[in-house]
């Protein structure tokens, strides 16, 4: 019985051992910079945890959010056209209380102005900051539970092991190579890679008519049509709005946020049109609310890119029915750095009439032509 309770004492030392060793190497590599910048930088598309340790590590002026549809943009390109510093800080699928809680760490932390792609799906309802799943507000706080968490965790053990075999000279090369092939997340060795497309990405390819209608026929599928509409709720995504936008603008007036919404192609709301109208119609309210409502804000800027028929006729511009190409992006960059479509707070829903009709008038191609 004594030699079990020796081989229990062993074990338990060794794990404890295992443990601190682990958290010393995690601290000392730091992947993602929580405590200071890194000699060793790698980066992850994983932007959920990537954000917190960008918001304090990198230095910026200007913070840049959105969803998928912002994803892709570079910061150079950002910083080359609207002549800021900017972090991008777009996560995918991302819901209003998300973005929120990373724009206030990064206004905390010094970002004088925001450049926010805001489509109405975030405001749908999610879960509370402290108890969502995806996103560590406490990694963010860097509170006690977030540090041990970050420190105790295998996989950044796993991450840290991996950024400090790559910063040996003859492994460095080859383990730059294989890391799209090995399971580590901490793999990008250029901040201005993170979620980005390679540069050598065929366009033509992923973006282009026939994707784009293929994708129309898809969702608007009988089978499938039912989930055009669903999560959206008038008041639940009014209410969020308050709650999210207006709260973070008013709070920091001295924050000027450039906020656009962005070119769907005219096929997204086509959609709805045919297959879900309920949800057309809350899309449009609600948008409606928040044109009026941000216009009248003095440190925001609106712009609407949605009845930019040149673009968002363009079937080619598309990879789906929303996700426009970087075609689009720099033409978006372009727009925000020189006015155009900034919607004039005297006429807040000109550009909203203009959608609708639009909408109403468009006839879909058939699915089998460019």
């Amino acid at each position: 019985m004594r030699g079990t309770f020796t081989h229990l004492r062993r074990l338990l030392l060794a794990s404890v051992i295992c443990a601190l060793g682990a958290a010393a190497l995690t601290y000392l590599v730091d992947p993602l910079q929580l405590f200071r910048p890194s000699r060793l930088a790698i980066y992850s598309d994983d932007t959920r945890v990537q954000n917190a340790g960008l918001i304090r590590s990198q230095s910026f002026d200007t913070a840049f959010m959105g969803t998928s549809l912002a994803i892709h943009f570079r910061q150079s390109d950002i910083d080359r056209t609207l002549g800021v510093h900017s972090l991008k800080l777009a996560m995918t699928g991302s819901n209003s209380r998300q973005q929120g809680f990373v724009l206030e760490q990064a206004i905390d932390r010094g970002a004088r102005r925001v450049i926010w792609e805001m489509d109405d799906f975030i405001f749908v309802d999610a879960a509370n900051i402290e108890a969502d799943p995806f996103l560590s507000a406490d990694l963010y706080r860097r509170t006690t539970k977030g540090i041990a968490s970050y420190l105790f965790s295998a996989a950044m053990a796993k991450e840290s092991l991996f950024a400090l075999l790559r910063s040996v000279p003859p492994l460095r090369e080859p383990l730059t190579r294989a890391a799209p092939y090995l399971p580590v997340k901490f793999a990008l060795a250029d901040v201005d890679d993170i979620y980005a497309l390679p540069r050598d990405f065929d366009v033509a390819r992923g973006y282009n008519a026939k994707r784009t209608l293929a994708a129309f026929a898809y969702i608007t599928s009988p089978v499938r049509s039912r989930f055009l509409g669903e999560g959206y709720g008038y008041e639940v995504m009014v209410r969020h709005f308050e709650r999210d936008a207006v709260g973070l603008i008013t709070r920091h007036p001295d924050v000027t946020f450039d906020i656009y919404f962005p070119p769907y192609s005219i096929l997204q709301f086509v959609a709805m049109r045919d297959a879900a109208p309920e949800a057309l119609k809350i899309v449009t309210d609600l948008t409606a609310v928040i044109a009026q409502r941000l216009t009248q804000l003095p440190n925001v800027r609106l712009y609407d890119f949605r009845a930019i028929e040149a673009v968002t006729h363009d079937l080619d511009n598309y990879s789906d029915v929303i996700h426009h190409s970087p075609v689009v992006d720099a033409k978006v960059l372009e727009w925000l750095a020189s006015g155009e479509y900034r919607v004039d707070p005297s006429k807040p829903l000109a550009s909203l009439d203009e959608l609708k009709a639009q909408i109403e008038a468009y006839r879909v191609p058939p699915v089998n032509q460019p």
